[in-house]
């Protein structure tokens, strides 16, 4: 090959490298960006609401407004246990290698009056198993309503603190903290009166932010 072939042959390598580049950069930062992944219920797998509604999908948006690397998976299922949780994450943590575990599970453990001894041993395992994958880890607290009774109220919100204790976990108490507790708070559920309307997420999202800013 002649010397000006060659050359001829590295520019229009170099020109088609430039085109391309830029698209081949994205997608590798897309991969390689630390990624989030939630691991909940139907109050984070937006049940009930439009796509892109949920506190989850409002929180992608507010990392790409705050020009933040992160992306955001959510690993939710509606209906989902503490159990659940738990014998789906080993394989999530391997496969997505998170940065940072967000884990809103417990709240149908109450619902269908499992043992807290049980959902206590479930986020146990699962803040550890997370952190030994070299994720931070954020607990997503749960409260029941009143006729649970007072006793079996303070056991179930106490799970989660203990747990953020016992772990060193980050810890929001009460995903709902001005929404279910708030005089009007009928307004802001749907019909069964368990799941928040759309109006309700970016609430959500607001008291979720504080507590997960400092992991990122």
């Amino acid at each position: 090959m002649t010397s000006r072939r060659r050359d001829c042959c590295a520019y229009f390598s170099a020109l088609a490298l430039s085109w391309l580049a830029p698209g081949f950069v994205e997608a590798a930062e897309a991969k390689t960006a630390p990624l989030i992944l939630v691991v909940g219920d139907s109050l984070s797998a937006e049940y009930g609401l439009a796509r892109g509604q949920g506190w989850v999908a409002l929180l992608e948006q507010r990392l790409k407004e705050k020009k933040l690397p992160q992306r955001v998976m959510n690993a939710s299922i509606s209906g989902d246990t503490t159990a659940g949780g738990r014998a789906r994450l080993g394989a999530l943590l391997t496969q997505h290698k998170p940065s940072v575990v967000i884990i809103e599970l417990g709240g149908n453990d109450a619902l269908r009056g499992l043992p807290l001894a049980a959902s206590l041993d479930n986020l146990t395992a699962m803040t550890r198993a997370a952190k030994a994958s070299g994720a931070k880890v954020l607990l997503l607290g749960m409260q029941v309503p009143p006729n649970y009774g007072a006793s079996y109220g303070r056991e179930f919100a106490g799970l989660f603190e203990r747990v953020a204790k016992e772990e060193k976990a980050a810890l929001l108490p009460f995903l709902l903290k001005g929404v279910a507790d708030r005089p009007d708070a009928m307004d802001w559920f749907q019909s069964d009166r368990i799941h928040p309307l759309a109006k309700a997420h970016p609430l959500m999202l607001d008291l979720v932010w504080p507590k997960l800013q400092p992991l990122l």
